[in-house]
């Protein structure tokens, strides 16, 4: 079998249907990420846009709206939870801290709208589980933001694994830190504060990474889990995993294991080794860094630096194809779910040094 790197493998959308079409967008949540991130994406987008903003501030959201050539609405969490503009948007892009997502899930489905959630699902199992039978009640689209799954590189790698070019898989590994305090230089920021982000500040923010890149490269499901987590530095003091290391036996049967670290140098990189060959993209997971695929196969090794995209872009046009297209997202709310009940089984097997089942393990339960 030989191995063939194509340029035109990595800008190609193989999940687009539609043709035309926009969807408009609220965006629940003004921090950094959506002002300089989400919002440029939305803008290069192909079928979507920003018309309604939406903040704990007034003021805030009206400067945010001033500088935008598309909203129409600004308006504060209580005016959009009293349901406030919703003629203005058909659907809502949720972006606060981990533990207030739950809210305006509720909120947008009670006025029938689409939902794009940010990862984590929520701060807890219980929460998303409510997240869960909420957008199922209300039959609404709840997509989970793992911009990973739309990006083309991993959607390549996930096509050569299931395409057996590696052979059966064996193992998986994925890396991801940065220096948090050096990027947001705040040590009472919401991802440090337990009340907001849930179980910790790495595996919620960071490790989630890997290991749904792993879920949906290997299409499988975590089962059981082992983990080491630490907290040295005093800004990590309210939480256990400044710095954690964690591994997982897959229902398919390949172990994996996955590092991360809010205290240490920006890195990332993603592997899955084969009976038959290896697949590593490194960097990865940050959306400005160009990025390598190599893939050996025997003697025989093929490389590409890939085409940057913007992954953002990616999940926005990713979401309204599928709602344009009334077909149904992938990650949906119920994949959310296994990731949280991943993540809670991660933290007590921390704590307690034992292996733990993800299906029947969590420190909710």
């Amino acid at each position: 079998m030989t191995i063939e790197l194509s340029v035109d493998e990595f800008d190609r959308r193989d999940w687009q249907r539609a043709e035309e079409g926009t969807v408009r967008f609220a965006l629940v949540g003004l921090g950094w990420w959506t002002r300089e991130e989400a919002m440029p994406a939305i803008e290069s987008s192909t079928f979507c846009e920003t018309t309604v903003v939406v903040s704990g501030s007034t003021e805030k959201a009206e400067r945010v709206a001033a500088d935008s050539d598309t909203v129409t609405d600004a308006l504060t969490y209580d005016e959009f939870r009293d349901g406030t503009a919703t003629d203005a948007y058909d659907a809502v892009y949720v972006v606060t801290p981990n533990a207030l997502h739950l809210p305006y899930v509720e909120a947008a489905a009670e006025f029938g709208k689409a939902v794009l959630c940010e990862k984590p699902m929520e701060a807890t199992v219980e929460r998303a589980e409510r997240v869960v039978e909420v957008s199922e009640a209300a039959d609404i689209p709840l997509m989970v933001a793992y911009r990973m799954q739309t990006d083309p590189v991993i959607r390549r790698a996930r096509e050569l694994v299931t395409g057996g070019h590696i052979g059966t898989p064996v193992q998986v590994h994925g890396h991801m830190s940065q220096p948090l305090l050096d990027v947001i230089p705040n040590p009472d920021q919401w991802r440090l504060n337990p009340d907001l982000t849930g179980y910790g500040a790495t595996v919620m923010d960071l490790g989630i990474y890997p290991l749904n890149t792993a879920r949906f490269v290997l299409d499988a499901d975590p089962v059981s889990v082992g983990a080491r987590l630490r907290s040295e530095s005093e800004a990590f003091a309210d939480v256990p995993d400044e710095h954690a290391r964690f591994e997982f036996t897959f229902d398919d049967g390949t172990d994996g294991s996955c590092t991360a670290s809010q205290n240490a140098q920006r890195a990332s990189h993603f592997r899955v080794l084969g009976t038959e060959g290896e697949i590593d993209v490194e960097p990865v997971f940050y959306p400005d860094q160009t990025r390598t695929m190599t893939v050996r196969r025997g003697e025989t090794t093929a490389e590409i630096r890939v085409p940057t995209v913007n992954q953002m872009t990616e999940e926005f046009d990713y979401f309204a194809d599928c709602l344009l297209s009334d077909e149904p997202p992938h990650a949906d709310a119920q994949h959310g779910l296994l990731d949280l009940r991943a993540a809670a089984a991660v933290y007590e097997a921390g704590e307690t040094g034992e292996s733990v089942d993800v299906a029947g393990g969590g420190l909710d339960d």
